[in-house]
This record gives structure tokens, C-alpha cells and sequence, in this order.
């Protein structure tokens, strides 16, 4: 099982997304996706994302809120259970990722790139609404075949 965290971070109507291009043996090839990755031993989820952020950005953030947990379920990967989060608070001078290019991505075109079916479906929940929500993705490769979403008002 993998733990994991993701941020979308916010700046000016965009998010900062990375474009995975340069890791060797990559699942995400090619894929658009928010920052992140996963927990080294004794992390708490806050730690997690911060360490992550800082070390694909350089940037240090400063503020930030947990909109969900993701569960992947897959035939050909690992479960993953992902923290997903959201930032509009960060200081510090971007650096070049050694996993693909930065870049900040207008909300509206991210539904436009290539990323995990899935993906789109918790994004807009990120844009639409401030509550809590938990969705599990079922896959078969990269096929999305089910998914279930439960919302939470908070």
C-alpha cells in the first residue's frame, strides 16, 4: 500500500502543475499532475506534503487545507491512498523538478491535458465547493472503470 499527498496550488486563477517527463519507469508519463508524493517513514500527512512541495518547487508553503482523500485501486499498481490538498499561501523562488516541467496551468485548461481519468473528477470538486469529499478509483491499467464519491459538508 502507498500513502501519498497532492497539492494544487493556487495562484492568480491557475495551478502550479507538473508535467511528468523525466523520470525513468514513471506510471504518471506524460501525465499532468498537482504536487506531490509519497510519505517517508513517520510522516504525518502535513509533513508530507510540505517536505514534497519544497523539494519539486523550492517553494515553502505557508498555508494550506485538506480537501479529500483519494483511494486508487488498481490490477497493475499498488493500492494508493492520497491526501489531497489545497494552497494559496507559499513563499520562496521556484527551482527546476527533476521529475518534468512546472508549469502554472489556467483551472479552466486543466481539463484539456493529459492526466488520470480520475483526476479530473476530484479537481472539479476542488474548484466547485469547499467540502470534504472521499472517492475511490477503481482502474484496469490506465482505464478508469468505477469510481464512488462521497461528500462531506463541512
Amino acid at each position: 500500500m502507498i500513502l501519498s499527498t497532492l497539492c494544487y496550488i493556487e495562484k492568480d486563477g491557475r495551478y502550479l502543475m507538473l508535467h511528468r517527463t523525466k523520470k525513468k519507469n514513471d506510471i504518471n508519463k506524460d501525465k499532468w499532475l498537482g504536487i506531490g508524493g509519497k510519505f517517508e517513514k513517520g510522516e504525518s500527512p502535513e509533513e508530507c506534503l510540505v517536505r514534497e512541495v519544497k523539494e519539486e518547487t523550492g517553494l515553502t508553503l505557508k498555508s494550506y487545507q485538506l480537501r479529500g482523500i483519494v483511494t486508487y485501486v488498481s490490477n497493475q499498481w499498488e493500492t494508493e491512498y492520497m491526501y489531497v490538498f489545497t494552497a494559496t499561501e507559499f513563499e520562496g523562488k521556484m527551482i527546476e523538478c527533476d521529475e518534468g516541467d512546472l508549469e502554472w496551468v489556467e483551472k479552466e485548461k486543466i481539463y484539456t491535458l493529459p492526466t488520470w481519468e480520475g483526476d479530473y473528477i476530484f479537481i472539479e470538486k476542488l474548484q466547485k465547493n469547499n467540502g470534504f469529499f472521499s472517492i475511490k478509483f477503481e482502474y484496469v491499467g490506465h482505464k478508469l472503470m468505477r469510481y464512488n464519491l462521497k461528500e462531506y459538508e463541512l
